[in-house]
């Protein structure tokens, strides 16, 4: 009897079960990951060049930020001259006006910034010639130590906002030493800058012990202490021993030549040998940091303080060490601006702003030495042109530290600038947005 549902066609072409199918899934798979693979071609080097300069690195995201701080500030430039802005009102059936008298005005000023910070083509003799260089050097000396300050902070997890305290305890006690104790001229030297040294050390020391022991806010602490110095620093010039007695208004009394930083280049230019020791104390910090048990314990506490106490690092020892040596390098600044060619004599104005501009320069150069001491570079050649750009264009000077803002601003928002250029993706670096592991 005959089957009612004959299956249809041969044995060999019934369709494949659903095990079947599963089997030789895998076996394809098997034979596709045992076959060798083939290389990927690798690119060319012109393109890996181009690739790698259009991206979001360090390097590509500080020039392109400078490139706007220009851009905004051109634009500045602009809208603070009324001559130029006058030609803006007949745009439309005169372009050409406005375009020209703007560039005019933007190329006079950025000329004469390059000129009162790096060289002046006009000048004529040595001292004409190097000038500019001596200005720029003298105004990165003392901002390289308040910058290696605010950054070996940021890189133990703490925000040492007082480094204008510091520098002001610096320069107080470095003065009082520089004219009141009788020595030989380079053991006075020595001594002088360790007292500066010291001072800051002091004031750097009080909120670490405060932050490790009871757990108070640095910045806190930093910014009430920056009021006392400065407050201390108005007392004790006026106090008799070390006010000037041939003067009437608060000045103390000069610092002894014997306790005077040298010139390097003659007496007519006022660069001195504290740019030296800015680039041995950069030398020093980059070493500790990076290369010593000290250094790797503060980098430990400022990555992860509960991590670092668990791997037996103690946390109270690094905040009170890292402040100290913090206050040390601020200190150390501060004294430049006496024992320097800046003043020879303690006035309530001679610290300036160094201490904050530390902060500036700490946050351009990416909290690191090298980074910092080319950032402080930046920021002499800005405030050294910015004088010529206010005497010879009629520049305002606050416009340099706006242009120095911008530059902050853009730097600290590496974002910003990857999308407004529209920059790819870094490969070799990582931009990091934490300071307190380094950026």
């Amino acid at each position: 009897m005959s089957d009612p549902n004959p299956a249809s066609g041969s044995a060999d072409k019934q369709p494949a079960t659903e095990a079947e199918l599963s089997t030789a899934g895998r076996t394809d798979r098997a034979a596709s990951m045992t076959a060798p693979k083939q290389p990927a071609p690798r690119p060319a080097l012109g393109r890996l060049f181009l690739d790698n300069l259009w991206a979001a690195n360090t390097l590509t995201v500080t020039v392109l930020a400078l490139v706007l701080a220009m851009l905004v500030g051109a634009v500045l430039i602009i809208v603070s001259d009324p001559e130029v802005l006058a030609t803006y009102g007949y745009i439309t059936a005169r372009p050409a006006d406005a375009l020209n008298a703007s560039w005019a005005v933007v190329s006079e000023a950025y000329a004469n910034l390059f000129k009162g910070a790096i060289f002046d083509p006009e000048a004529s003799g040595f001292t004409a010639a190097m000038g500019p260089i001596s200005e720029t050097l003298t105004y990165t000396a003392p901002l390289a130590f308040t910058g290696l300050s605010v950054a070996l902070a940021f890189r133990g997890g703490l925000f040492n906002i007082g480094a204008q305290g510091q520098a002001t305890m610096g320069v107080v006690l470095a003065a009082v030493a520089g004219f009141a104790l009788p020595l030989p001229p380079v053991v006075h030297l020595v001594v002088a800058l360790i007292a500066g040294a010291v001072g800051g050390a002091v004031w750097g020391f009080v909120p670490g012990i405060l932050k490790a022991r009871t757990g108070a806010h640095e910045v806190i602490n930093t910014i009430m202490l920056n009021y006392v110095a400065v407050y201390f620093l108005s007392w004790i010039i006026v106090q008799n021993g070390v006010q000037n007695p041939d003067r009437s208004d608060a000045i103390s009394r000069p610092v002894d030549s014997s306790a005077a930083l040298p010139r390097l280049l003659g007496d007519n230019l006022r660069v001195h040998a504290g740019i030296l020791l800015a680039v041995l104390a950069t030398w020093c910090i980059a070493w500790l940091l990076n290369r010593s048990t000290l250094g790797f314990e503060l980098r430990a506490v400022g990555a992860n303080p509960d991590a670092a106490r668990t791997a037996g690092i103690s946390v109270t020892k690094a905040y009170v060490l890292v402040m100290v040596i913090a206050g040390m390098l601020a200190g150390l600044g501060g004294s430049q601006m006496v024992l320097g060619s800046t003043a020879n004599a303690l006035t309530p104005l001679v610290i300036a702003q160094i201490g904050f501009d530390g902060i500036l320069v700490a946050l351009l150069g990416r909290v690191k030495p090298w980074g910092v001491l080319l950032a402080a570079l930046l920021f002499g050649a800005l405030q050294a042109g910015g004088n010529r750009m206010q005497s010879y264009s009629g520049i305002s000077l606050e416009l340099v530290t706006v242009l120095q803002a911008l530059i902050v601003i853009f730097i600290a928002a590496p974002a910003l600038v990857k999308a407004i250029f529209q920059l790819r993706a870094a490969r070799a670096a990582r931009l990091q947005t934490s300071l307190a592991k380094g950026w």
